[in-house]
């Protein structure tokens, strides 16, 4: 079993070396504001998420929590991002299963930041699909995607 203090060392030598693929999000329409960037990084224990947004919009006094999610289409073209189809769901699994689903990101005035490490995918399977910001925390239950509303950024892996 790897101590903590060696998976740390591990995750810090790995984000030295340059991401294995990035994507660079945009607002839609009605949040020209919100922009971001996602980088993946190919690690030992899978695949390191990292995600620095800004401009989400305040849903309340408490802050909003967004759904965050890889999506299976390659575009972010069409009324409310609609190229970005579903989920990124290679093996037909249940909602909260899809390999693309990932945790929420939670607003600090604005502005979000999380990294999440996950093995169910790798960055030369997603490289050309989307990334998506939903208006509302997915509730990890509903299917087929986890009721969290309509898209509100996006951006394709590159």
């Amino acid at each position: 079993m790897v101590s903590l203090r060696e998976f740390q060392m591990d995750i810090l030598e790995e984000l030295e070396n340059m991401p294995s693929a990035v994507a660079m999000l945009r607002g839609s329409a009605v949040y020209p504001d919100l922009k971001g960037t996602v980088w993946l990084f190919q690690m030992n224990g899978g695949v390191m998420v990292i995600a620095d947004i800004s401009g989400l919009p305040e849903q309340n006094t408490c802050g909003g929590v967004f759904g965050f999610h890889i999506h299976e289409g390659t575009g972010c073209g069409g009324d409310d991002f609609a190229e970005t189809k579903g989920h990124y769901n290679p093996k037909n699994c249940e909602h909260p299963y899809h390999a693309g689903d990932l945790p929420p990101l939670f607003s600090n005035n604005g502005s979000a930041y999380m990294a999440v490490l996950t093995d169910r995918f790798m960055p030369e399977d997603v490289i050309g699909r989307t990334v998506v910001i939903h208006l509302h925390p997915d509730d990890f239950m509903t299917q087929p995607a986890g009721n969290s509303g309509m898209k509100i950024a996006c951006g394709v892996i590159r």
